[in-house]
């Protein structure tokens, strides 16, 4: 039973979700919070696996999720209930793709959808960022906000560097690596 449940919540994540894996995280999650399938700290922890890992943030929470759930029968079926929306849609898109595109009330509907879209991807944001801080209430500081501030700051001024420079994608995530490295062992020594 746990297989399909797994496919069926991942296939309606696949088929009502739109604008790619960052508007799906909202939804992934509330499904993984649900089922009670992870803790919410469990959930944006291995997020930032998925986000630094090659392929679809959503496959990647689907097959760890799947295969945690229900092993490797629950992965395949959480990855299947996950992409078959999306492959289906976009093969009928593509035969129809010249009409679509012309149409004026798809287009009224494809600017409606884009700001929709684009708060689910801040509300994934700013919910991440509040959570990895911590902030209270009372928005007291501690060394684990100043650390991610740091963190977010070398992290910032690594792309502008990136940019400037043409820095190796590769060179770029092993400085990555080590600050996030660094921001753990600070909050492993603050006791955070």
């Amino acid at each position: 039973m746990t297989g399909l449940t797994l496919f069926f919540e991942f296939f309606k994540v696949g088929i009502f979700c739109f604008g790619g894996a960052f508007g799906m995280i909202p939804v992934i999650k509330d499904v993984v919070l649900s089922h009670a399938w992870m803790t919410e700290a469990e959930f944006y922890g291995f997020l930032g696996i998925c986000e630094s890992t090659p392929g679809p943030i959503a496959v990647n929470l689907a097959t760890h999720i799947g295969f945690r759930e229900g092993g490797l029968l629950g992965s395949v079926l959480a990855v299947a209930g996950v992409t078959i929306p999306s492959f289906v849609i976009i093969l009928l898109i593509a035969s129809v793709l010249k009409t679509f595109t012309e149409n004026r009330y798809f287009k009224a509907v494809m600017s409606g959808i884009r700001p929709v879209v684009a708060a689910l991807i801040i509300h994934t944001g700013i919910s991440f960022l509040i959570s990895t801080i911590g902030f209270d209430s009372t928005f007291a500081i501690s060394i684990k906000p100043a650390a991610i501030i740091l963190a977010i700051t070398a992290i910032y001024a690594l792309f502008r560097l990136a940019f400037k420079k043409k820095l190796s994608s590769v060179l770029i995530i092993i400085i990555s690596a080590f600050l996030g490295i660094a921001v753990n062992m600070i909050f492993n020594a603050a006791n955070v």
